[in-house]
């Protein structure tokens, strides 16, 4: 369950009402239980996503109620999903709670090379009456999609998670998969995500066919709010293999964990601020209650399982998390072998080439093999390249790279996952010139030309006004 703004208030009273019963447990723990403390400087300055192996990803979900921007560590995730947006029953969206919040997530996200999606729908109480409504109509799915675009444009946003609870077996499933099939044309055309967040197991949960496994990039598994104790190792793997044994591919599992407890949704920095080992367990006594959670050993483990067997994992959510040695972003950074921040020279902007166009990724699309090329300079996160110490050109989490480490005249440079090889490796020369050395060659605009969508290349060096290049200061 992912609760909406509207339900969440009813538990936010009850994680208050928490806190103070929990103040009574434990001597001087009133001081313990207030908010942990904002993220360092060094937590808030990263200039890259999570570099995890396999592409493997780590997505964690920011509610619109709760939570500071600044606080998150982008340096160990891969993508963000800002909660929620809420659906009208004739496909048009309500607004968007707190688009200030909304807007310097994805201005700090897409600086990070962390990608930003909106998730639309939540718990709201149990009420899907607007998606059931909007899904079996043929007109308001097209208005929907085509308010979701108008929102993904609006916000520059990376992508979308639908978060309906529940499309029930049946007429409602099969509206379901119309509705996913319109929106997987109209994202994926234009090089955006399609996630969904899905209960755990069930018959519920054949309300998503089979065929909506082609239509989204992966699916978020809401492996919580079930088992005994609550999202048990056991019991959360087996929801993962629920969905595989349905047809779910690997690479589309990504499994979920609670930054909360059940039964009195504790949120985890609150349950650490009582007593810090309590981050090495998943059950403490307090408010009364057994409250049951997932501890660092579990989120390892979980994690581990998942980099073997899955595509990811997806929390809940990035608010309810610590800082410092017990943060469970953290824990599964670390389990998954992340390697941290890569290296930069600190400069991170727009390289501006020949009639001042920007060099840019072709549709803001960060898939392997994506083209590089020059465009209207629009400030977006596809013109926005981090130069690095390390001789790497990154942009969307990835790296300038020639196509198939190439080294004659004309081989075209793409954007690719990071790998240290040397089709990737560019050395600014004194005269502007970027240079690739494992081929001699520098970074060259076809033609020469100037117009929108001229494909980068190398070629011999000559320094031309098509070779020559102004990187960020």
């Amino acid at each position: 369950m992912h609760p909406s703004s509207s339900s969440w208030i009813k538990i936010r009273s009850r994680v208050a009402v928490a806190a103070l019963a929990l103040a009574t447990v434990a001597a001087g723990a009133t001081a313990l239980l207030a908010p942990a403390p904002p993220a360092s400087a060094e937590a808030t300055a990263q200039t890259a996503a999570a570099a995890l192996p396999n592409g493997f990803r780590s997505v964690g979900y920011m509610p619109s109620w709760s939570g500071e921007v600044n606080a998150i560590q982008y340096s160990k995730l891969t993508h963000i999903n800002y909660a929620f947006a809420l659906p009208n029953s004739n496909g048009t969206l309500q607004g968007i709670e707190n688009t200030s919040k909304l807007s310097s997530l994805v201005s700090q996200g897409h600086n990070n090379g962390v990608k930003v999606s909106l998730a639309i729908g939540g718990w709201n109480d149990g009420n899907d009456s607007a998606f059931e409504a909007l899904a079996g109509n043929s007109g308001s799915r097209t208005t929907f999609v085509n308010s979701v675009m108008s929102i993904i444009n609006q916000y520059n946003l990376d992508g979308i998670d639908i978060d309906w609870e529940y499309p029930d077996p049946g007429t409602s499933g099969n509206n379901y998969t119309a509705l996913m099939q319109q929106l997987s044309n109209a994202l994926h055309g234009s090089g955006k995500l399609l996630t969904a967040a899905v209960v755990s197991e069930g018959d519920t949960a054949n309300g998503v066919q089979p065929a909506v496994f082609g239509y989204v990039d992966w699916l978020n598994i809401m492996a919580y709010d079930g088992g005994s104790p609550h999202a048990n190792y056991d019991w959360s793997i087996a929801a993962a293999n629920f969905w595989k044994n349905r047809g779910l591919p690997k690479a589309k599992t990504v499994l979920g964990v609670p930054f909360y407890s059940r039964p009195g949704y504790l949120t985890y920095s609150q349950i650490v601020a009582l007593n810090p080992n309590n981050a090495n367990v998943d059950c403490v006594n307090a408010n009364g209650a057994q409250q049951c959670y997932n501890g660092i050993p579990t989120i390892k483990r979980k994690t581990q399982w998942a980099v073997a067997n899955a595509g990811g994992i997806m929390n809940w959510e990035l608010s309810q998390d610590t800082t410092g040695s017990t943060s469970l972003v953290s824990a599964i950074f670390d389990a998954a072998g992340g390697t941290g921040t890569p290296p930069t020279g600190g400069k991170t902007g727009p390289i501006k080439g020949i009639a001042g166009k920007c060099v840019d990724v072709a549709s803001a699309n960060s898939a392997n093999g994506t083209a590089v090329q020059l465009w209207t300079c629009n400030g977006s996160s596809a013109q926005t390249w981090t130069v690095g110490s390390d001789n790497t050109i990154r942009a969307l989490g990835k790296c300038m790279d020639v196509t198939a480490a190439g080294t004659a005249n004309g081989t075209k440079v793409q954007l690719y996952d990071c790998n240290g090889t040397g089709a990737q490796t560019w050395q600014a020369q004194s005269n502007g010139t970027l240079r690739n050395p494992a081929s001699g060659r520098c970074l060259d605009a076809t033609g020469p030309s100037s117009a929108d969508g001229t494909r980068l290349q190398i070629w011999d060096c000559f320094g031309g006004s098509n070779q020559v290049w102004s990187l960020p200061a």
